[in-house]
């Protein structure tokens, strides 16, 4: 097995005016391609900001992050951006579509930050949009589309980029247990047919049980 992700020691600290906050304290472990990894805990543990931490959006007060060997801690903010456009997807709780694009507009945002050509971006987002079974529906608003259709054009954005890993939060939140299920069967998938890495944060006990690894995490440690 090769190892994608590693944290070090990891630990993040925020001043606030009652004293200093520890989201998350002295985190350590590694995670291998393809795994698909489960982080739970209760509100307030340190779930989200872990995954922020570990896909470069923050940067962790101490302790080191290795991406195939390699330090995000010591790279330049430019750098750090280029490693998430190159290697991460993201899929959010609230889908964060942008609602006055359609579905493939949408999908089509990070190839445009790569510079792809227009036709190249149609091609690719048709591609993973029928991938999720909605290229029937490419030129839909949000709107126009279920809860469940809308989060399918988020992971289909999420993977337009052909990502290494794929970090999701609460991606089931939002969702009935039915479209939750249906969802969690379709990154399952995608874990297991495209060896693509999911690093998924849930609350659900169920979404959990999808994940080969899991994370425990309690006020801002790893549980054991």
């Amino acid at each position: 097995m090769t190892t994608i992700l590693t944290a070090q020691n990891i630990a993040k600290t925020y001043n606030h005016r009652d004293g200093i906050v520890y989201a998350l304290k002295d985190i350590s472990f590694s995670i291998n391609k393809g795994d698909f990894v489960s982080i739970t805990g209760p509100s307030g543990s340190g779930k989200t900001t872990l995954l922020l931490a570990l896909s470069g959006l923050i940067r962790p007060s101490s302790g080191e992050i290795l991406f195939e060997n390699q330090s995000l801690d010591h790279i330049s903010d430019k750098k750090l951006a280029e490693f998430r456009k190159k290697h991460v997807g993201f899929v959010m709780q609230n889908f964060s579509l942008i609602p006055y694009m359609t579905a493939i507009q949408n999908v089509m945002i990070p190839l445009g930050l790569k510079g792809n050509t227009s036709l190249e971006q149609k091609a690719l987002s048709s591609s993973v949009l029928e991938l999720v079974g909605l290229d029937n529906r490419k030129n839909h608003y949000p709107r126009e589309l279920s809860a469940g259709q809308q989060q399918r054009v988020a992971i289909a954005r999420a993977l337009v980029n052909k990502p290494t890993i794929i970090f999701a939060d609460e991606p089931t939140g939002n969702l009935d247990p039915s479209l939750s299920n249906e969802i969690l069967e379709f990154l399952q998938k995608i874990n297991k047919e495209q060896n693509i890495t999911i690093m998924m944060v849930t609350h659900s006990p169920q979404a959990a049980n999808f994940g080969n690894v899991k994370i425990n995490l309690i006020e801002g440690r790893i549980a054991n």
